[in-house]
């Protein structure tokens, strides 16, 4: 391989290789955890399954969602 001849190139193998599992994570955590996307094939819309009392944002500054009550009927 050329990092035995090239020392130098071995950091470089270690940063492209963290970066690219880092990518790789970031985008696997947000296929997993996003509540936008929908793995379940028996309800393909998982937002009718939230409620009013259910926080899904990460951080929302005027609302608080204790305090709201529901204004539709159940789908």
């Amino acid at each position: 391989i050329q990092a035995k001849k090239h020392l130098s190139l071995i950091p470089r193998f270690v940063f492209i290789g963290a970066g690219g599992t880092g990518a790789a994570q970031f985008v696997l955590h947000l296929a997993s955890f996003n509540p936008d996307v929908s793995w379940d094939r028996k309800n393909p819309e998982p937002w009718n399954k939230w409620g009013p009392n259910d926080q899904y944002k990460f951080y929302s500054m005027n609302v608080d969602y204790s305090k709201l009550k529901k204004e539709g009927p159940d789908i």
